[in-house]
């Protein structure tokens, strides 16, 4: 969003402009999406209020050196298979359970290219604990439930109301987390 004070015609007034959003789209933007990171292996950030407002999302903390790395496989099946109904799944890589690559560029290969992942990835931020990333904090308030290990599912329907948490052990597909999903998108 650009901002321009411009000089009015009455002396020692100056009008703030605001060019590029609206008062409504500003006011339309909820805590939980008030959230910028940057892309994974990217300088680019997401505005999750522009790109993701009004979309059902699944919100995972993931991890490229754990025993449920293979949960990508069925993440990125869920999102082909519900997106064009508003689905938007997003992958937080966490190294809080001491399990993340320390190199970027070797998770954004694991994801991308071991798992074939496209859906949106952030860079590694912390999901737990006094660092934890502020969409995860709105989470576990939302939730009572904290990360307890990597994997661990976040659902949030489109209108921000419902939030699910989904430990590690839950799958994507054929699952109560895809049962939930569907009545969600219905």
């Amino acid at each position: 969003m650009n901002i321009r004070i411009v000089k009015s015609i009455f002396p020692g007034v100056a009008v703030l402009c605001l060019l590029g959003a609206s008062s409504n789209s500003v006011a339309m933007c909820d805590n939980l999406l008030d959230f910028e990171p940057q892309k994974l292996r990217s300088d680019e950030t997401i505005n999750f209020c522009e790109r993701f407002s009004g979309k059902t999302l699944l919100v995972v903390n993931t991890a490229s050196r754990c025993g449920f790395t293979p949960q990508f496989k069925e993440l990125e099946s869920l999102y082909q298979k519900y997106k064009d109904q508003g689905l938007v799944v997003i992958g937080f890589p966490s190294n809080d359970f001491k399990q993340e690559l320390a190199d970027e560029e070797e998770v954004a290969e694991v994801c991308y290219i071991n798992y074939g992942v496209t859906f949106p990835m952030v860079s590694e931020s912390s999901v737990k604990g006094e660092q934890v990333n502020p969409l995860f904090k709105q989470l576990i308030a939302k939730t009572g439930e904290s990360p307890a290990w990597n994997f661990n599912k976040y659902l949030v329907s489109a209108d921000l109301k419902t939030v699910t948490h989904y430990d590690s052990s839950v799958t994507p597909m054929a699952s109560e987390l895809e049962s939930d999903l569907a009545a969600l998108l219905r």
